[in-house]
């Protein structure tokens, strides 16, 4: 089974709590949003902002390999949150800003108005574009 890569839309505070917790949770935590993805696949996750209505972070600040067979509520480290979720590993990297990147990637229809590209909070992407981003995630681009 080929395993899929996609993109996570979530604030820096939701990255670095699941990074925290071991697992990866999506869309404010909704079950249907987790269930999407599978053990195996992949995630990069771009942060808007630091928090919910915060300062702007606009990066890609996190890659995890999901690695749970089940879905379950556990607790958002450092919040009151029960998001649904799946075992996820973690890999330690650099945050990058997502402007130099937007000439590069396919999903990007309009640099203009590159925004667009990330109103979905869960997005599958190309092998392609989640190279680009690995690669810049990791500092080997």
């Amino acid at each position: 089974m080929e395993h899929k890569l996609w993109i996570a839309v979530v604030h820096l505070m939701q990255v670095e709590a699941c990074r925290a917790g071991g697992f990866v949770a999506f869309s404010h935590g909704k079950e249907t949003a987790v269930r999407k993805v599978t053990p195996g696949d992949r995630v990069a996750f771009y942060a808007p902002r630091d928090t919910f209505e915060g300062s702007p972070v606009q990066a890609f600040c996190g890659l995890a390999t999901v690695t749970g067979d089940h879905v379950e509520q556990r607790p958002l480290p450092g919040t009151e949150h029960m998001p649904w979720v799946r075992d996820a590993d973690f890999e330690t990297v650099n945050p990058m800003p997502v402007r130099p990147l937007l000439e590069e990637l396919s999903f990007v229809r309009d640099p203009q108005h590159w925004g667009m590209a990330f109103r979905r909070s869960l997005f599958e992407v190309s092998a392609e574009d989640f190279e680009i981003i690995e690669n810049a995630l990791r500092g080997t681009s």
